[in-house]
């Protein structure tokens, strides 16, 4: 068995040699080159890199939330010149003028904290009126101020989205990964239809010239004889179809090239031809080392716990929002009013605020309850749901190990046939010339070989999809065992 590969590898080796024997104007592909090509120029590939990047960008977002912010308001100037209804001791209205200037500047800083759903603040304020009307001016201050304000009995979203968005970006990365492998496998699709296409061709113009060579020696016999005119019309038949296989294969040919340009990002205008990718890879996959690398790795597993916490926050988020709500703020710090601003910082005086915020719902008629009650239910929904995929993905790696031992199986015997299909036409052949064949035997060894050929390009083609799907449900090298990234 060992022997009858090497010689179909060798058999096909020089088979496909001899087919991309190609001019200078033409671009000789690998099947690496043209998945490296559309990783890195396909649209697909930079739709991926943007939808990467604006992940990125929502993740510095989300973290910005639990940073230390600054800010600085104020209203500068603030002139009004207008009349303003004044209400008189007798009760009588009157409207006086006045013309002022009431400017503010606020610089403040926050800080939110995430275990308790409170945040620290701390000001600086520096207000001036004008008094056009009387020209005077009076300046008041707050020179220093911190505070403290805490939700009471409140869902704490702070809390919840510190444990959710860093799993929504870690999936963002490797679904960013995912896609640059479906991206190849997609790749290898349009390879292999590019492949069969040209080998079709090949095979039609081999056998455009074979017919050709065949029916000159049968008309030298039908003259002697020694042939029927049924044998001329068969082969003149055969020659007919391996005509009109050729114009089909080259229509077939041009599809396939445009659409592997299209999909690859390849703009060169030069013909292309592929090169016969390897039939067997070195490596070993055990399913306990796919199914490892799929947990660890995939975007699905992730979601596992990210639908799980998702679910909790909801139910978090349901206790919370009971109706009851409840916030107590508490500041300190020094405050003076003076006609100038150098007065106001000096020996500013005490200032204390503390409040209590609060709403008590009396009667709701049980709708805390049925929305606790509702998140709860999906929860366990979930629960569920997460269980079952778990199930599904493990079956879909474990499918997808055995079929591609199978195809490797599969290459083997198909690469096997196709030399002895070969082998059989081209005794088939010589046999015919030699006149102790029938021209029915001649072209069913003609059909064998063909289809024979075909067959080892679908099973090269299926072997290597199950590759590069493999690659995708685990998101693992297993020729240079280690996890694939992209930098």
């Amino acid at each position: 068995m060992k022997l009858r590969f090497i010689y179909t590898t060798t058999f096909c080796f020089f088979f496909f040699t001899g087919f991309c024997q190609v001019k200078n104007d033409t671009l000789t592909l690998s099947l690496e080159e043209v998945v490296a090509m559309a990783k890195a120029k396909s649209i697909a590939s930079k739709q991926a890199s943007t939808i990467k990047e604006t992940k990125y960008w929502e993740y510095r977002t989300f973290k910005s939330n639990y940073q230390p912010q600054l800010s600085l308001d104020g209203r500068l100037p603030a002139y009004n010149k207008s009349f303003v209804e004044v209400q008189q001791p007798d009760g009588t209205i009157l409207f006086q003028p006045i013309k002022n200037n009431n400017s503010s500047l606020n610089l403040s800083f926050s800080q939110a904290i995430s275990a308790t759903g409170g945040n620290v603040y701390g000001t600086t304020q520096l207000q001036r009126f004008d008094d056009f009307e009387r020209n005077n001016t009076l300046y008041n201050g707050v020179p220093f101020g911190i505070g403290y304000s805490q939700p009471l009995f409140q869902f704490n979203n702070l809390k919840w989205e510190k444990k959710i968005q860093p799993l929504k970006y870690s999936e963002s990365k490797q679904q960013f990964i995912e896609s640059m492998e479906a991206i190849a496998y997609k790749a290898s699709g349009y390879f292999f239809d590019l492949l069969l296409a040209q080998v079709n061709l090949q095979i039609a113009t081999t056998n455009v010239s074979n017919t050709k060579n065949i029916l000159e020696i049968a008309n030298e016999k039908f003259n002697l004889g020694k042939i029927s005119k049924n044998e001329i019309l068969q082969l003149q038949l055969e020659q007919l179809k391996a005509q009109k296989a050729a114009g089909i294969a080259r229509r077939d040919v041009e599809i396939a090239t445009l659409n592997l340009r299209s999909y690859s990002g390849l703009q060169d205008t030069t013909k292309i031809a592929l090169s016969l990718p390897a039939a067997i890879i070195s490596m070993t996959v055990p399913v306990d080392k796919v199914l490892q690398e799929a947990f660890a790795n995939r975007s699905d597993a992730i979601a596992f716990a990210r639908r799980i916490a998702e679910a909790k926050r909801d139910i978090s988020k349901a206790k919370g929002d009971n109706g009851l709500n409840a916030s107590l703020t508490a500041q300190l710090g020094f405050s003076k009013s003076a006609v100038n601003i150098s007065k106001v910082y000096q020996s500013p005086k005490d200032q204390q605020q503390v409040q209590l915020i609060f709403a008590i719902p009396i009667l709701d008629w049980g709708r805390s309850k049925s929305r606790i009650k509702t998140a709860e239910a999906n929860l366990q929904f979930t629960n569920y749901a997460v269980e079952q995929d778990k199930q599904i993905f493990t079956q879909e790696i474990v499918t997808q190990v055995t079929l591609f031992d199978m195809m490797k199986e599969q290459l083997v015997l198909t690469a096997n046939a196709d030399s002895i299909a070969s082998e059989k036409y081209l005794i088939a052949k010589e046999r015919y010339v030699l006149g102790n064949l029938s021209i029915t035997d001649l072209s069913i060894a003609f059909q064998e070989k063909d289809q024979a050929k075909r067959d080892y390009i679908a099973a090269l083609r299926d072997y290597w999809g199950a590759y590069y799907q493999l690659r995708y449900l685990s998101l693992y090298d297993f020729e240079k065992n280690s996890k694939i990234s992209y930098q």
